[in-house]
């Protein structure tokens, strides 16, 4: 688990629909240690077979501008608004 205090980045609704929450912290932690919930959807598509899948595929940290070109665009707000937090 980080070691920090967390701050909520807010929520941002995708394309698709699905709402994401975010948040940011100042600390120490080992992105390789990140391990991910999962959800269950039905897989392959109108099979009736439920299957899992991880809700993050994998964990990094980026400056600010890296981590703008490399995040989903409908994810883009949170990095936005954390720099926005940074810069007050």
């Amino acid at each position: 688990m980080p070691d920090g205090d967390f701050v909520e980045l807010g929520t941002v609704k995708q394309a698709g629909g699905k709402i994401v929450t975010a948040w940011a912290f100042e600390g120490d932690c080992d992105a390789d240690a990140i391990r991910s919930n999962t959800f269950a959807m039905e897989w392959p598509p109108r099979s009736g077979r439920q299957q899992e899948f991880p809700e993050v595929d994998r964990a990094a940290w980026f400056d600010l501008e890296t981590a703008q070109e490399k995040i989903l665009k409908g994810q883009l707000d949170f990095i936005r608004r954390l720099g926005e937090m940074l810069r007050t």
